[in-house]
């Protein structure tokens, strides 16, 4: 009996376990079936006020924020693996610009578009989408952070300035910058965002190499510039070791009549008009002139992070900028919808032969490919046009020409994308 009691006790715990057993499989099965059904809601946030963002804390995000270099084996960046941040299409973006010509006390003039009259405002609210992965908004409280104890300049011509003012705008949301030096004629600056021990500098070198301009500020030359290809510019170079980030970049002044002299001895010309001196196309100087700078970049044993910026191509039509050429277009082109110029696409080749050249051997300082150039083209409704002085038509019968700019950029305007891009490359090294 002891024994038939004991089965029978066996056989009521196995029926106990193959009941659990078969409940919980229920169970898992039917939490399968509701999660196929009603899958977890997907919240997204939108931010549509930038000041409200830019008022919040900065995220904790010191993995991502190294303190130092990154490593460089190669000295070149070309793009992630994984996408392309340079190729896409530009996006309606209706939460708008970090700032306007009302916060942001560093526009220069003939970039103040909103305060200079121009009645539209649609050319502010399109951000930049590469195809292939998401580009996320700049963070000026983590660029701060990120640049604590750093200093970074922009070298080169007007398009450099147009670049960084668009830079301090944005981080003067968070900071007021404190202005510590200008040149003579103010195309020189240097702040400090004291916070962060951050010094930001642009610096007026148009051509990189030395030069001597014979030229006013409205653009109207007295004689042609005299060019060293081999030498470069003490205005930056002296300064050069004091850096840990720049930005460097040319184009559209290396198409001005110019002289060019190596080892101090006239080589040749560019539309100077003088009979003893042989013409000399102006791509050749500008190849010279970018190899003497990239050169130097790669030889030297200074710790820096360098950007090259491609040329910046203009959108005047039925005319260039002192022959009537005007602007008045008022959304982007759509990718297959214009071609890059002749001499746009020239400059911009030479730029990616040289940057391809400078890559072999080096190993100490970082250089990386800013390629605006293309993501510039899409954008022919973000230029001051005729609104690069005050009110231009006040007072007129609407049928006056007036001098229209259609190479810089308002402010705010498309180039404040270009600040996404920096970000991104700082952070993936």
């Amino acid at each position: 009996m002891k024994f038939e009691t004991n089965n029978t006790q066996v056989t009521l715990i196995q029926k106990k376990s193959q009941l659990f057993i078969k409940i919980a499989v229920c169970l898992i099965l039917l939490g399968f079936t509701y999660r196929f059904y009603f899958p977890t809601p997907v919240i997204v946030v939108r931010d549509d006020d930038r000041k409200s963002r830019s008022s919040m804390q900065p995220e904790t995000a010191d993995e991502t924020l190294p303190d130092h270099f990154p490593g460089n084996n190669t000295g070149i960046y070309e793009g992630s693996t994984e996408c392309d941040i340079f190729t896409g299409e530009w996006v309606r973006d209706l939460t708008g610009p970090w700032y306007t010509n009302r916060t942001c006390s560093g526009i220069q003039q003939h970039q103040n578009c909103m305060m200079n009259g121009r009645p539209d405002t649609d050319y502010i609210y399109w951000r930049w989408s590469p195809f292939e992965c998401k580009l996320p908004a700049f963070d000026p409280k983590m660029f701060l952070h990120f640049m604590r104890n750093k200093s970074m300049a922009f070298i080169g011509d007007s398009i450099s300035r147009n670049q960084v003012q668009s830079l301090f705008c944005i981080l003067s949301q968070v900071e007021e910058p404190v202005e510590v030096y200008h040149d003579e004629e103010y195309r020189s600056k240097r702040w400090v965002f004291e916070s962060n021990n951050f010094t930001l500098s642009v610096i007026w070198s148009p051509f990189l190499t030395k030069a001597k301009i014979f030229e006013d500020n409205d653009g109207h030359s007295s004689g042609a510039v005299q060019l060293h290809l081999d030498e470069l510019d003490p205005v930056w170079v002296d300064e050069f070791s004091n850096f840990n980030y720049i930005m460097i970049g040319g184009g559209k002044w290396f198409l001005k009549a110019a002289i060019y002299y190596e080892n101090n001895t006239i080589i040749g010309c560019h539309n100077c008009n003088k009979a003893n001196i042989s013409e000399v196309s102006f791509y050749h100087a500008y190849r010279k002139a970018i190899r003497t700078v990239l050169n130097f970049i790669k030889k030297s044993d200074h710790e820096l992070f360098a950007f090259l910026r491609t040329t910046t191509p203009d959108h005047f039509e039925n005319g260039e900028w002192n022959t009537g050429g005007y602007c008045n277009r008022t959304v982007p082109f759509k990718n297959g919808e214009i071609n890059m110029g002749d001499i746009d696409m020239l400059m911009r080749d030479i730029e990616l032969e040289e940057y391809e050249n400078a890559k072999e051997g080096m190993y100490g300082p970082v250089l990386r490919l800013f390629d605006t150039t293309r993501l510039s083209l899409l954008r022919p409704d973000g230029h001051p046009g005729p609104y690069r002085v005050f009110h231009p038509f006040d007072g007129n019968d609407g049928n006056v020409k007036v001098q229209n700019d259609c190479l810089h950029w308002c402010l705010p305007g498309p180039i404040d994308s270009w600040n996404d891009l920096i970000m991104n490359l700082l952070l993936r090294g």
